[in-house]
């Protein structure tokens, strides 16, 4: 009885509340914004802030999605000054918004307002899935206030043989007649190639449901989940067709032959410390493909964490909270403890010059 209440009391209710950590927006533009959490008891006492970039086909507000079960509303608590890319809604006017716009000048303004704003030198750059796609190209690309990168199931790696790569090699997959016939590549498109992927996973849940609906904790983020598995976002045009012709179907990032704003993208450039994430049950993004990062990269201090879970579970579920969220923060407090001890004891001279860097995109 108490499962067959608590069922009738969620069609009852409809949407449960998501993405409901108080937020200020300190940058706008286009279609997407830069916001600041700032929950109401937190105090920040760590200097450098951390940037958080989601994917771009999914809402942002999987990283903070409902009280007690978000992510960013966790670090804030632990005293870290959280900041995350809000993508937007692409409108049709948008199917022309490249790569090289998003990845370099997008993120960069993001990185630059988030620095500025905190009144820190860098930031400390986390992008998830996709988002940590771009997160990796950027910081191989402009790495000069990037403290540290960390990957949350992240493919770099694309000549891997999942089924998305699989997929999207097919001859008849034609990326230039799909961009062509919608501009934006609709949501509904690619949210069935992710069911695909998995196509008894509705059934599971619905048993999973049905077996667990007694327990109301674990309903409430069951439908949450659910809200935001379902709140898909289109993808430019653009974007899109760079992103599978380039990334997919030529494995550019890994090999070396990205291009980016007219300047190659080399990760053996990345020195900052990273972290990668990976999950044993991630059918989205294999670990081979996540893991090729450490290859790559030119970066001394590299750290893994491989856990049990799935692409979307294993980052926001309650074991997350207890196990992945705690090492995540310590990750960049001891980035910070080493970055503090290491100028107290190597401050350069007066006279020193910085070191040169390649123009960027204007603010």
């Amino acid at each position: 009885m108490k499962r067959l209440i608590n069922l009738v009391n969620v069609v009852k209710q409809g949407r449960p509340p998501v993405g409901t950590t108080p937020t200020v927006c300190v940058h706008r533009e286009n279609k997407w914004q830069l916001l600041r959490y700032v929950p109401s008891g937190a105090t920040i006492t760590h200097k450098t802030p951390v940037l958080l970039v989601p994917s771009l086909i999914n809402r942002h507000y999987i990283l903070d999605l409902m009280p007690g079960k978000s992510f960013a509303e966790h670090l804030a608590y632990l005293g870290h000054d959280v900041y995350i890319i809000d993508w937007g809604t692409p409108g049709p006017e948008d199917r022309f918004l490249d790569f090289d716009t998003i990845c370099d000048a997008y993120i960069g303004r993001s990185v630059r307002k988030c620095a500025l704003t905190a009144g820190s030198n860098t930031v400390h750059l986390l992008g998830y899935c996709l988002g940590g796609t771009l997160a990796a190209i950027y910081t191989a690309r402009r790495p000069e206030q990037v403290a540290s990168l960390m990957l949350l199931a992240a493919p770099i790696r694309f000549g891997d043989t999942g089924l998305l790569s699989v997929w999207t090699k097919t001859p008849t997959f034609d990326v230039q007649q799909l961009t062509k016939a919608f501009g934006n590549i609709p949501w509904p498109l690619m949210q069935f190639s992710f069911h695909m992927l998995r196509p008894t996973l509705t059934l599971s849940k619905l048993v999973t449901v049905a077996d667990r609906a007694w327990n109301d904790e674990f309903l409430n983020g069951f439908v949450a989940m659910e809200t935001w598995g379902n709140d898909n976002v289109s993808l430019p045009g653009a974007f899109y067709s760079k992103y599978i012709e380039e990334l997919y179907r030529n494995d550019a990032l890994a090999t070396g032959t990205l291009g980016i704003s007219g300047r190659p993208v080399q990760l053996h450039t990345i020195r900052c410390p990273l972290l990668a994430v990976t999950f044993e049950h991630d059918n989205i993004v294999p670990k081979e493909s996540a893991a090729a990062i450490f290859d790559l990269v030119g970066s001394k201090e590299k750290h893994s964490i491989h856990l049990p879970g799935g692409h979307v579970g294993g980052v926001v579920s309650s074991k997350a909270k207890k196990t992945l969220w705690p090492q995540l923060s310590n990750f960049w407090v001891d980035v910070d403890n080493t970055s503090q001890r290491v100028v107290g004891k190597n401050k350069p001279p007066t006279n020193q010059t910085g070191p040169k860097t390649e123009p960027r995109p204007a603010d």
